[in-house]
């Protein structure tokens, strides 16, 4: 039987293998770094851009990470012993360009080549979203980046309560709140961030305490004012994606005005009665608002949840989906709804998928951002409370 050096030199003798030197080189053409070291190594130090699969997820993860089996990847350990077993697996596995870094990260960092310290969970953190961890697609890495985002809720109502529930659920670390309302008994029905004790209280602090207790770990912050021309670009310049869960026209297009603007994706929904629709709006690369609805319809052609009523449950769909595509866009996941406008009717139990196209006679375009004026919609009513919804 051979011992462990036998069994590696034969391993050896079956890969390829690279000195850090032809390593970085690699890595400046374009090859990726996977480092399957254990998470305790990694604390003390990584090389920018790796990937991390401990070695002994790596049978069951590496699909999830590198699903192209051509990927050029430059496999990393500690010192190489662990990336050349590691090496000979993915080549078992059919992947075509791999090669093992001879000397590891211990080398590497000797020879005074660019590492860094990084983030990582702490280990109440880790059982928390472990579930997010085992995802391939996330990782510690993507929980890492949930954790650094910023994401605004326009509303604090029926959309805004799934979609601020899930995102501090999933661990977005800053949860801005806009709402100028209070708890109504009729807000009950379906707007689940509120309960009977705190019917008259500002939503934003009702919403503030929900989420709190949900996880402690989440900054929100709170504006208890009316979103308006004159406040919403300093507002939402602070924030990686907007979600939009206002009721009205006047608010939709100043924050479309703004938000193409600044170039940050907005996460539209909107319900009525029994229907809901979603989609994305990223003024960098799709169709806006504007795009979707040129011109407000008619007050008359455009009743709210307040005046026809509206399905409790239909929030929590909508919302959730809204939630979901908040996510995806800030850790790159999947294809977004940007440019597909997703809609659902309850009572047929019934998605349909529609194309929204940019019109390419539109101004208010991202090309155009630095001339674009942010002001109210002449001859419309002020904005009604955000949370109507």
């Amino acid at each position: 039987m051979p011992n462990f050096r036998e069994l590696l030199q034969k391993v050896k003798a079956e890969i390829n293998e690279v000195t850090s030197e032809e390593a970085e080189k690699l890595l400046s053409e374009g090859w990726l770094l996977l480092d399957v070291r254990e998470p305790d190594e990694i604390s003390q130090g990584t090389i920018p851009g790796a990937v991390h699969i401990a070695r002994g997820n790596l049978e069951s993860s590496i699909e999830g990470q590198f699903p192209d089996k051509g990927s050029k990847i430059v496999v990393m350990c500690a010192g190489g012993a662990r990336s050349a077993f590691a090496t000979q697996t993915l080549q078992a596995l059919e992947y075509e360009n791999v090669v093992s870094m001879n000397g590891g990260f211990n080398k590497w960092k000797d020879e005074s080549r660019t590492w860094v310290i990084p983030t990582i969970l702490e280990p109440s953190m880790r059982n928390r979203y472990q579930r997010h961890i085992l995802l391939p697609e996330i990782g510690e890495s993507g929980q890492i980046k949930l954790l650094e985002s910023k994401v605004l809720c326009l509303g604090a109502g029926g959309l805004g309560s799934p979609v601020a529930l899930y995102l501090a659920a999933a661990g977005i670390g800053t949860i801005g709140i806009v709402d100028m309302d209070v708890v109504d008994e009729s807000n009950l029905q379906r707007q689940i961030l509120h309960n009977q004790s705190r019917i008259g209280e500002p939503k934003v602090e009702s919403a503030k305490k929900t989420i709190t207790e949900l996880n402690r770990d989440i900054n929100v912050v709170t504006y208890n004012l009316r979103l308006d021309a004159s406040n919403i670009e300093k507002i939402i310049s602070e924030y990686d994606v907007i979600v939009d869960g206002t009721d009205n026209f006047p608010v939709r297009y100043i924050l479309n005005d703004a938000s193409v603007k600044l170039g940050i994706p907005v996460v539209h929904g909107s319900i009525f009665r029994f229907e809901g629709q979603v989609t994305v709006f990223d003024p960098k690369s799709g169709p806006t608002y504007r795009d979707m609805v040129p011109e407000p319809p008619p007050p008359e052609f455009a009743p709210s949840c307040a005046e026809a009523g509206v399905l409790g449950v239909l929030p929590g769909i909508i919302g959730t989906l809204q939630a979901l595509e908040t996510i995806k866009l800030l850790l790159g996941l999947g294809d977004s709804l940007i440019g597909r406008l997703l809609t659902f009717d309850a009572s047929e139990m019934n998605f349909r998928e529609f194309k929204l196209r940019k019109d390419p006679s539109l101004e208010i375009t991202w090309e155009n951002r630095d001339r674009i004026k942010v002001t109210e919609l002449e001859g419309l009513c002020q904005p009604a409370p955000l949370s109507i919804l």
